[in-house]
């Protein structure tokens, strides 16, 4: 069984990861997941012992972290209101910091004086405090290698040697940046929920003559729904009365509105601005649109990219490490020289720099800032794995049909043969009025009238037969001709299909039906060979049809007529003719769900796409505009330079003023930039990820 635990007030990546860790040797835990950013701890449990792994699990996150409180989760709504935090703490932390800093400049008034020693001690109790509680249950616990023990040795150190300003000045630096790394991961979380915010509170349902308000997970497909004017569209479905104009913003990222009537889709989370109207419900709550999109989010951290688990193993081997240099750096000079308290004053600069908390942070804040200034331009993108192969994209595959193309069949071209288009035209609706086919139906369509009646009779795998009194007209594919006798018939390249059309044996003519080419696939395809990458497309349609819409949009390359495996055995190929960089496929489809799931990464267009597409792809563009591909890759790369920016300036600052610590020559101040200062640094760094261009 699965239990998803929230854990309040977690505002540490390196505690959640140790968490996490501990959570998995639990007796019958046999998954543990941490999903930091949404603050949430997914186990996966033998059954019947969920309520001991809870009690266990509660008990360790209580050793570890005693301000973190634990919630079972048991629906989304409730996951809702437990991410509803109070700022009290912030505030309170806040206010200690002020009073100590106070603290602290008063006491150089009194340095030379008897009084020096106890201000400074009081301004490093009153911000240190719970430091050195936390320090001290962990080194009872035999856990001592965390921020509270180096911060503790390191500032008890300083005021054991006599440097009393630096030991208080380090602790409440060292708080200030806790406050910073708080802020900052709650105000990224906040700024998600507040850009997601289309969870929908209620539904009103019609139940005869009366509307009854319930909540969105209780209605079922087939109910009407009813929204008026302002209100959230709480579940998928159709328009079956009414019309309005509707808000996609919170979904596509597109500020323009869009009209909609009776026939037309209507997505959860949409807001309707204007006229009420009754929605015929398709999909339940799970399963809607609304509900993928929070799933996504939500869940966006817990794929860790390559550079978060780099950063989590070097966490674990770097402050061991340090700790262990900082004794003997203290410990060797002593015992070759003598005591001399300039080694001790080395050795706890070395713990000061130790604290790895500037990478731990920033690098996950780095990844979810960039997930969610995608996010606000309709492009959801499912983790930081993702990320990182959008960044390294260097082979972008397009399906055709609704991806590169609208999905939709119209008349692009009418060729009659000694009559007017308008008679052709006729003729094909003749031929056509009966059918339920996509071309049969464009061709109605374009009629825009009520064709002579006639008694048609359909002929599998070749067309149809109209007779009208005297009149015979045949509409179908050029086999349907050949085997009635018609002759005279020309060889036309195509882009699209065509319906062949003889009147009493003699060639009428053609009617080209075709897919339009989307407008945004010749800017989609234009700006990323320009980019430097390669562009192909894999498609089921024919080859005639393919090789044109290849060359208009200027694709490096194009194969058709491929079934779904033929997808998959085609792109396989084309990563093995291209190893440098990643595959990235676009599509849109069911039987695209292969193919999306084999490639480096996946994308899915997201307005039209089907549902398997959806779930199989890695990201989605909302609008189902090709270009936003080429933003999504945007963002990933300015987002992987901000973690690489912060890796480098870390290591580099800390290697440096740990190298000049063993030389005496960097002081402890040093020490306290090399780790608050840099904290700060990067984790403004992270932040600029939402704003990528």
């Amino acid at each position: 069984m699965d239990m998803v635990l929230y854990l309040k007030n977690l505002d540490c990546p390196h505690c959640a990861e140790k968490i996490r860790t501990a959570a998995e040797k639990v007796p019958f835990v046999k998954e543990a997941d941490m999903n930091f950013m949404a603050k949430k701890l997914s186990l996966t449990v033998a059954a019947e012992s969920g309520e001991a792994v809870l009690k266990e699990v509660t008990k360790i996150v209580s050793d570890m972290e005693p301000d973190v409180e634990v919630q079972l989760l048991k629906s989304s709504a409730a996951a809702a209101e437990s991410e509803d935090e109070d700022s009290g703490d912030l505030k309170l932390d806040m206010i200690k910091i002020i009073v100590s800093a106070a603290v602290f400049a008063a006491g150089f008034f009194f340095r030379d004086t008897r009084y020096g020693l106890w201000i400074f001690l009081a301004a490093y109790m009153i911000s240190g405090l719970e430091v050195l509680i936390t320090a001290a249950k962990n080194i009872a616990k035999f856990r001592p290698f965390d921020e509270c023990f180096l911060m503790t040795i390191a500032t008890l150190g300083a005021f054991c040697i006599g440097e009393y300003p630096e030991g208080a000045a380090v602790m409440i630096l060292y708080q200030i940046g806790e406050l910073f790394q708080s802020y900052a991961v709650r105000r990224s979380r906040k700024s998600i929920a507040s850009l997601m915010d289309i969870r929908p509170d209620t539904a009103n349902v019609k139940r005869g003559d009366a509307v009854e308000e319930v909540p969105p997970e209780t209605v079922e497909k087939g109910d009407i729904i009813v929204v008026k004017a302002g209100e959230k569209i709480p579940l998928d479905g159709i328009i079956v009365n009414g019309s309005t104009t509707l808000d996609t913003s919170a979904l596509t990222g597109e500020s323009v509105p869009r009209e909609a009537s009776a026939g037309s889709e209507a997505m959860s989370g949409c807001v309707n601005l204007t006229g009420v109207i009754e929605i015929e419900v398709t999909k339940e709550f799970g399963e809607s649109t609304v509900s993928k999109i929070l799933e996504m989010v939500e869940n966006a951290s817990a794929k860790k990219a390559r550079s978060e688990q780099f950063i989590t193993r070097f966490a674990k081997v770097y402050t061991p490490c340090v700790v262990i240099a900082a004794v003997l750096l203290a410990i060797i000079p002593i015992i070759a020289g003598g005591y001399d308290s300039r080694h001790i004053y080395n050795a706890l600069s070395f713990l000061v720099v130790s604290c790895p908390c500037a990478l731990v942070i920033s690098v996950p804040l780095s990844f979810f800032g960039g997930i969610g200034g995608a996010s606000a331009r309709g492009i959801l993108i499912k983790g930081g794995v993702t990320m990182e192969q959008l960044a390294e994209c260097g082979t972008v595959i397009f399906d055709k049909t609704g991806t590169l193309t609208d999905g939709s069949f119209e008349i692009t071209k009418l060729i009659p043969n000694n009559q007017s288009e308008e008679r052709l035209l006729e003729l094909a609706a003749i031929a056509e009025q009966g059918s339920n086919h996509p071309a049969a139906l464009a061709v109605m369509r374009k009629f825009n009238g009520v064709p002579p009646k006639a008694e048609i009779t359909e002929i599998a795998g070749r067309g149809v037969k109209a007779v009208n009194g005297g009149q015979t007209v045949l509409a179908g594919n050029i086999r349907l001709m050949e085997e009635n006798g018609v002759s005279g018939l020309p060889e036309i390249r195509s882009a699209g299909t065509l319906i062949f059309v003889a009147e009493n044996g003699v060639f009428a003519g053609a009617v080209e039906i075709a897919d339009r080419i989307k407008p945004d696939s010749v800017k989609a395809v234009s700006e990323l060979k320009k980019a430097g990458i390669k562009t192909v497309m894999l498609t089921g349609d024919r080859r005639e049809a393919a090789d044109i819409i290849g060359e208009k949009l200027g694709l490096d390359e194009w194969r058709s007529e491929l079934l779904p495996d033929g997808k998959v055995a085609a792109m396989e190929k084309i990563m093995e003719e291209n190893p440098r960089g990643k595959t990235v496929f676009v599509g849109d489809g069911i039987n695209d769900a292969p193919v999306l799931m084999r490639a480096d990464a996946g994308v899915a267009m997201g307005g039209i796409g089907s549902d398997a597409a959806i779930e199989a792809a890695d990201a989605v563009l909302m609008t189902d505009e090709p270009s936003k591909l080429l933003e999504a890759i945007r963002f990933s790369k300015k987002t992987r330079g901000i973690v690489i920016q912060n890796i480098v300036f870390s290591l580099a600052v800390k290697g440096a003023v740990l190298i000049l610590a063993a030389f005496s020559i960097a002081t402890m101040w040093a020490a306290v930039f090399a780790d608050v200062g840099v904290c700060f640094i990067a984790i403004i760094n992270a932040v600029r990820a939402r704003r990528c261009n």
